[in-house]
């Protein structure tokens, strides 16, 4: 079975200049969750790596967070879609942890919990430091112009020079069709 990982705020449900807080604060974008969905019929493990600061500045506690990832679960699963895990940093930019993205630590803990190298395997964000970090672990970034990802190609750092797709469902269609393969991955 393959693996891909997913960001979520901004790749999976709308991002909020003022984070997301609450479950009723968690709107999929249109097409995320069916495009997961198709993901998991294609025969891919689906893996949340998310950077949730709110936690560390207190703007949200850890039940909060559960019940909002237990929000987008159900809906992923009315959807047809599962995800495997969900991996987040509660770090703050300031506390200089190695989890947060745009460092490897979060993605590399997913590999080494998951027993999946990563090399060749598809990360999808929508901002700089997603496909940052996927570079520093080994693995295989995808942009997409959804949440931060428009503001992200327009600036477009140097050496950032990945695959873009308009939304997680058009990724994921080319991941499935073909049209962006995907190099084996060690089992």
């Amino acid at each position: 079975m393959k693996l891909i990982i997913l960001d979520r705020d901004g790749v999976i449900n709308e991002d909020s200049d003022d984070s997301i807080t609450s479950p009723e604060d968690w709107h999929p974008i249109p097409r995320s969750l069916e495009a997961i969905a198709r993901l998991n019929q294609g025969g891919f493990r689906v893996v949340v790596a998310t950077n949730q600061s709110g936690l560390g500045r207190q703007r949200l506690g850890i039940e909060t967070l559960l019940r909002i990832h237990e929000k987008m679960r159900y809906e992923l699963a009315e959807a047809g879609g599962t995800l495997d895990a969900i991996f987040f940093c509660p770090h703050r930019p300031e506390d200089n942890c190695s989890c947060r993205k745009p460092k490897p630590g979060l993605l590399l803990d997913i590999a080494a919990r998951l027993r999946a190298p990563l090399a060749g395997v598809p990360v999808v964000g929508d901002s700089a430091r997603d496909v940052l970090a996927a570079e520093a672990a080994g693995a295989r970034p995808i942009l997409v112009r959804t949440g931060n990802g428009r503001k992200t190609e327009s600036e477009e750092p140097a050496g950032l020079r990945v695959p873009v797709f308009d939304d997680l469902a058009a990724a994921a269609d080319a991941l499935l069709g073909g049209g962006l393969p995907i190099p084996p991955q060690p089992r």
